[in-house]
């Protein structure tokens, strides 16, 4: 998987050339990046041919030229910051992007038989590379860093947090969907002696799972969230709702809500975005998460109306800058570990994703919200926490 050097389609005459670059460079500087400047966010070209690959195909172009070693830069978290707080994006509009939306908007992209595609694709890329990158426990969500001082800390008291807005007691049964390796669950079992059962639609999770959590009360089930029919005291989910898609909405919280006691509590941890879309990012889309749509607050409160009340709604999506940035730096510790196994054109684009992303949540284009639900009629005033 070597990073390739070959001439692209888009490659064009030197005159066209010239042109793409100019029109490109009047886009950046409204973001004060320049094309091969010497400061850490600008951009070093190392192919002609990417400005038009830019202009042609939006983010796709940017990200895949980047894959290919077309182009460079010191720190793409700044140079992404600096895009996303300009809104350059909403000044490039090809027409693989509008097709991209288009489909998004009219199909079901989260179908049942669909879903499994992000665990094989994404979740079952290969335990021992996620060790490496996360924390001990293998959280793979965003972390709290209040008073905290390394991803670890951030993990645990991320945890911690969700279990104290949950009001776990001892001999509560609880429902975790999208439960990943188990780290929930695992600390959940061990702090709360709350039993657990997790669903995942990847098969290396689970495998993985059961073993981290040998000896506790804790149960891993591969299968899709439509099919629970179960209840239990308290439900959560974290960073599994970017999978579901607004098509999907309602049938997730009717599943959670026929799932969930009566006085029970369910915690729905997610990532958001500002302004209402389609789809997600088309690179995101072909390269990290086949088939995810971030939600809005509009649309998840839309979807609970008649279903659930809102409890409590925290965002602390400042947080992910910086635990993406760690495993980002866990990642490069590591990489000699995989280079031979998964190639430089998948380090690069695994640097492009974190860095992307870290960008994206520190120039505050999206967002970490846990929202607290229950159900209509709930006995009691549910005590929100000071975290």
């Amino acid at each position: 998987m070597e990073t390739r050097t070959l001439d692209h389609p888009l490659d064009t005459a030197p005159k066209a050339r010239g042109s793409a670059q100019r029109y490109l460079q009047g886009l950046l500087d409204t973001a004060d990046v320049r094309l091969n400047g010497q400061r850490p966010w600008d951009i070093r070209l190392l192919h002609p041919g990417v400005p038009e690959r830019v202009l042609a195909q939006g983010s796709l172009g940017l990200g895949e030229a980047y894959m290919d070693g077309w182009w460079e830069c010191d720190r793409l978290d700044q140079l992404f910051d600096r895009l996303l707080r300009a809104r350059i994006d909403r000044h490039i509009h090809p027409w693989t992007l509008a097709w991209h939306h288009l489909r998004a908007r009219w199909l079901n992209l989260q179908t049942e038989r669909r879903a499994w595609q992000v665990g094989r694709e994404h979740y079952d890329l290969g335990n021992d590379f996620y060790a490496a990158m996360l924390d001990s426990r293998m959280t793979y969500t965003c972390g709290f860093w209040q008073r905290a001082r390394t991803l670890d800390e951030a993990q645990e008291h991320k945890l911690d947090l969700v279990c104290r807005k949950l009001g776990l007691e001892p001999g509560m049964r609880v429902l975790d969907i999208g439960c990943g390796w188990g780290s929930f669950m695992k600390f959940a079992a061990e702090r709360y002696q709350v039993q657990c059962v997790g669903v995942t639609i990847s098969a290396e999770q689970a495998a993985l799972g059961r073993e981290r959590c040998a000896g506790l009360p804790v149960e891993f089930r591969l299968t899709d969230y439509r099919s629970l029919n179960q209840r239990f005291d308290r439900i959560v989910s974290l960073g599994m709702f970017e999978h579901v898609g607004q098509k999907n909405h309602e049938t997730y919280l009717d599943v959670a809500r026929r799932c969930l006691v009566d006085d029970g509590l369910f915690l729905l941890h997610t990532i958001g975005r500002n302004e209402t879309g389609h789809g997600t990012d088309p690179w995101i889309h072909r390269y990290i998460f086949p088939n995810g749509e971030l939600p809005t607050i509009a649309q998840i409160g839309r979807a609970c109306e008649n279903r659930f009340v809102v409890e409590d709604l925290h965002n602390f999506g400042a947080d992910y800058d910086r635990t993406l940035m760690a495993w980002h730096a866990n990642v490069e510790a590591a990489w000699p570990r995989f280079a031979d196994t998964l190639g430089e054109r998948f380090h690069r684009m695994w640097r492009y994703y974190l860095l992307m992303c870290a960008g994206a949540f520190r120039a505050r284009d999206i967002q970490l919200w846990q929202w607290v639900l229950a159900k209509p009629g709930r006995s009691g005033v549910y005590q929100r926490l000071a975290s």
